[in-house]
């Protein structure tokens, strides 16, 4: 039973604590829009979309509204729109035809972004593939709400070299084209080693073909919560911190699962996971790295961070398995660096540097998340970033990410703005010794030996 107590509670972490739900994901498959006419494509995609979403933002609304629980973000994510255009799409510019389909329908139905400009290519390249990777710079340079993923590579397949090398230049050539907006394409683009199929969150959401028909899935926030929390034991041992993370984790969950549930019954559509995911915003005290500085640290960065990072993420794990049976998608903590104002502080303050950001990285939930880098950084350098995050992920059986933001026009010491939630990034240096050579032997980097468990 709920006592007056942990209503009480639960009200002070909504109106002191920045606790949220970060978003009510929907997502469609569009398998049964495949065409050989890319116009009739687009069209049925568009009906599809707005036909099953469109009561998805005044629902989130009237739950918003009724519990007091605020909604930050309505979204949806599609099939891999590789897997769906394949038939129909002959060139990139066939592809962008789709991604505007999918931008107005965003339009259309109300939300905040919509996910699966998607192509998955960890073991091989389908044309279908190909086309639509060299097309996302002209689709995000050409719509507002759509955003892109390109998964690389797994534990079971290894990485693909060829796709990794590629990403790196399409990474470059959508930071040109979106260069007077601080190249802010690249903060809706995102690669993946390991991808699952049902993240709620942008920029890497995609409706996996493992999934039913349509599905919600709902992402809950709290990091203020988290460190408001940590107050009560400051200074206590290892054992009572981590319970206390446990526990607070526990009922953040149990928030996303009243949503998710009410929403499921509202529109008539199967409940499917809560994404558990510790994920800051640029607001003053809603941050990961308040909570590293809680535990005992001067600064995110300091030395202790990442096995800070290790206990908050495997606790917030156990509290949300404890609150939920269907706990999925990414679910832990995200370390970006544009959204999150304690991220911010500890890169410009020189304790958090981009070495240090991936070594978290090996513990944590996602990857090298919204990281501005300079304009001029080679392609092939990029990749090798990129290479080196996959790699991670293939050998720790886990999600990585890396969405890194090539800011043409601005250097080391300069700042890069996006607004909203996506805040503002100082900019990172990188590494200047060419890799090159590495990365351009093209073929794949096999899977693991225990990958083999069958």
């Amino acid at each position: 039973m709920i006592n007056i107590y942990e209503v009480l509670e639960t009200n002070e972490m909504i109106e002191k604590e920045n606790l949220d739900v970060r978003t009510i994901t929907l997502g469609i498959s569009l398998l049964n829009c495949i065409d050989t006419d890319v116009e009739r494509l687009c069209e049925k995609i568009y009906d599809r979309i707005t036909s099953v979403a469109k009561d998805l933002v005044s629902t989130g609304n009237d739950i918003e509204k009724e519990y007091g629980i605020p909604i930050v973000n309505k979204r949806i994510s599609v099939t891999p729109i590789a897997l769906v255009g394949g038939s129909a799409c002959r060139t990139p510019e066939d592809y962008v035809k789709v991604a505007l389909a999918l931008d107005r329908a965003a339009k259309t139905t109300g939300v905040n972004f919509i996910g699966g400009y998607s192509a998955l290519v960890s073991k091989g390249m389908t044309k279908s593939d190909e086309l639509l990777i060299q097309s996302i710079p002209q689709a995000l340079s050409e719509t507002d709400f759509v955003c892109s993923s390109v998964n690389l590579g797994s534990t079971k397949t290894g990485l693909n070299m060829d796709a990794v090398r590629m990403m790196g230049e399409i990474i470059l050539e959508t930071a040109g084209r979106t260069k007077d907006a601080d190249s802010i394409g690249c903060a809706k683009l995102v690669v993946f080693c390991n991808a699952p199929d049902d993240n709620p969150f942008m920029a890497g959401a995609f409706h996996g073909v493992t999934e039913a028909d349509e599905i919600i899935n709902v992402g809950v926030s709290g990091p203020g919560v988290m460190r408001k929390a940590l107050e009560s034991v400051r200074g206590a041992d290892f054992g009572t911190l981590s319970e206390k993370v446990k526990k607070t984790a526990f009922k953040i969950t149990r928030v996303g699962q009243l949503v998710a549930k009410e929403a499921s019954q509202r529109l008539g559509i199967p409940f499917g996971i809560i994404d558990l995911s510790l994920a800051p915003t640029p607001a003053i005290g809603d941050s990961i790295a308040d909570i590293f500085e809680e535990m005992g640290l001067e600064r995110a960065g300091a030395p202790g961070t990442t096995a800070a990072l290790a206990l908050l993420n495997d606790q917030v794990k156990k509290g949300g398995v404890m609150a939920s049976s269907y706990v999925g998608g990414l679910s832990g903590a995200f370390i970006p660096v544009s959204e999150d104002q304690g991220m911010i502080h500890a890169v410009e303050e020189g304790a958090l540097t981009l070495e240090k950001l991936e070594a978290m990285t090996c513990v944590c939930s996602v990857g090298l998340d919204m990281v501005a880098i300079p304009g001029d950084t080679k392609a092939s350098t990029i990749s090798g970033i990129i290479a080196d995050e996959m790699a991670i992920g293939m050998v720790n059986q886990k999600t990585t990410a890396v969405r890194l933001i090539p800011v043409v026009g601005k250097g080391v010491g300069e700042t890069a703005e996006f607004g909203g939630l996506l805040g503002y990034a100082p900019i990172m240096p990188v590494n200047q010794f060419d890799c090159s050579g590495f990365v351009n032997r093209g073929g794949r980097i096999p899977a693991p030996i225990h990958s083999f468990k069958n």
